[in-house]
């Protein structure tokens, strides 16, 4: 893969506002791990942003990629990266940890939309 500048500047700016989506939701809820929503902004951006085959208009399209979130607590990080990239409104993450919230405290499948 050749070396480009432009995108490695928009996935900084995507994880850089994954991170500061997080670190609201975690200030609103009153609670919450920071440090591993912190820790894969990263990781998601270049994912949601660059690398997944993923259509937030059509979430149950069978040809497209699957992401495992093995850490739950770092739920936040992935919220952000959904919301940002259009799976859900972005006001939807204040409700994050709020009872009857589809965004749990740790990703559920029953809770949370089936594109998780």
């Amino acid at each position: 893969m050749e070396y480009d500048p432009h995108l490695l500047a928009t996935l900084r700016r995507k994880a850089n506002q994954i991170r500061q989506e997080s670190i609201r939701m975690i200030a609103a809820a009153g609670s919450g791990h920071p440090g591993g929503a912190l820790s894969e902004a990263d990781i998601l951006a270049a994912l949601y942003f660059h690398v997944l085959q993923i259509d937030p208009q059509n979430p149950q399209w069978p040809e497209r990629d699957r992401f495992i979130l093995s850490k739950g607590h770092a739920c936040a990080g992935l919220y952000a990266a959904l919301a940002m990239r259009g799976y859900f409104p972005i006001e939807i993450l204040a409700t994050f940890r709020r009872f009857g919230s589809i965004l749990q405290g740790h990703p559920d499948m029953n809770k949370t939309p089936e594109w998780i």
